[in-house]
């Protein structure tokens, strides 16, 4: 199975990913460590990345999914805001599961202003609340909840075994 852990930056993808990992065993990658450097450089100065920035990235993570989620279970942290994003990243792969990590802008915003060394500024959230379309098949999680929670939460949802 291939679980991507999808929302707005700061929602805690990739915090969660990493617990839901330690916790099932699956292994995690997070897709802003694929981005290329133009990117990353844009997002850094504020500017929301167009759909031709993404479309490279997104093929070369789903080449990655159905590498990765050929024979083991994984865990994709990634802001897949878009249908039509959600579409390019599953392209080929098997059992892929979209969980919505889902908050307040509020408390979102708080946690963006708060996090450090990341190079997703608070000024784009806006962008992404506006253009996040919900998944019609995917399981929303309230993230008003401390991250091993909503991880154990998660891990309940899938099935995945966890330890006692």
């Amino acid at each position: 199975m291939i679980a991507v852990l999808m929302g707005v930056s700061g929602c805690g993808k990739t915090t969660v990913g990493k617990i839901l990992s330690r916790i099932t065993g699956w292994r995690m990658f997070d897709a802003d460590d694929f981005h290329p450097a133009g990117n990353i450089e844009k997002m850094r100065n504020g500017v929301p990345l167009t759909d031709n920035d993404r479309w490279p990235w997104l093929d070369s993570l789903n080449t990655l999914l159905r590498e990765w989620g050929e024979n083991e279970n994984v865990l994709l942290a990634c802001s897949a805001l878009k249908q039509s994003y959600r579409d390019r990243l599953s392209r080929g792969c098997r059992d892929i599961r979209w969980i919505l990590l889902s908050g307040e802008f509020d408390l979102i915003l708080s946690r963006l202003a708060n996090r450090r060394g990341h190079y997703m500024p608070a000024s784009l959230l806006q962008s992404q609340f506006a253009t996040l379309e919900e998944p019609a098949d995917g399981i929303v999680i309230d993230i008003a909840d401390q991250p091993e929670v909503i991880a154990r939460r998660i891990a309940e949802v899938l099935g995945a075994p966890q330890p006692r």
